[in-house]
């Protein structure tokens, strides 16, 4: 591999470290470096090298994190936003460790709750059928639109 970490120091508060996975080698870094005990989590930024790749699984990252700062549950990481350096080798995204998936319900958005496969299926009929539902009931008069709203469902 080349030496794509010559570039940035090892930092002294957060622990770096360096994974073999099933497909190459990638290193990653902490910067900024945060506990946020109001939101029940720690926030950072991530640096990862990872040379001869075109980048490395938020699922690898996570658990290399998970590793690296003692998470007994890898899903309440929740990575994103990350940005590939031009030249590749490089990227730099955003970390989020909370301390329970209470907390993580809580207080992350619904589109990352969902990506992480956490987020509750939308309850009720679709928008199409909501529609048709509605064309149905201006068709009829009087008692008929209760009929045309439940029973021709």
């Amino acid at each position: 591999s080349s030496s794509g970490g010559a570039f940035l120091p090892q930092s002294s508060r957060a622990p770096g470290g360096t994974c073999g996975a099933m497909t190459g080698e990638f290193t990653i870094r902490t910067r900024k470096f945060k506990q946020n005990p109001l939101l029940g989590r720690r926030q950072f930024v991530l640096d990862v090298i990872h040379p001869g790749m075109a980048n490395v699984s938020k699922k690898d990252l996570a658990t290399k994190l998970a590793s690296m700062y003692k998470v007994h549950d890898s899903q309440c990481i929740q990575l994103f936003g990350f940005k590939t350096a031009f030249g590749g080798g490089r990227s730099t995204g955003f970390g989020l460790i909370y301390e329970n998936l209470d907390k993580m319900k809580k207080f992350e958005p619904k589109y990352r709750l969902k990506r992480a496969g956490l987020g509750a299926e939308k309850a009720g009929a679709g928008r199409r059928s909501k529609k048709d539902t509605k064309n149905r009931r201006k068709k009829v008069r009087g008692k008929e639109k209760t009929k045309a709203a439940g029973g021709k469902k």
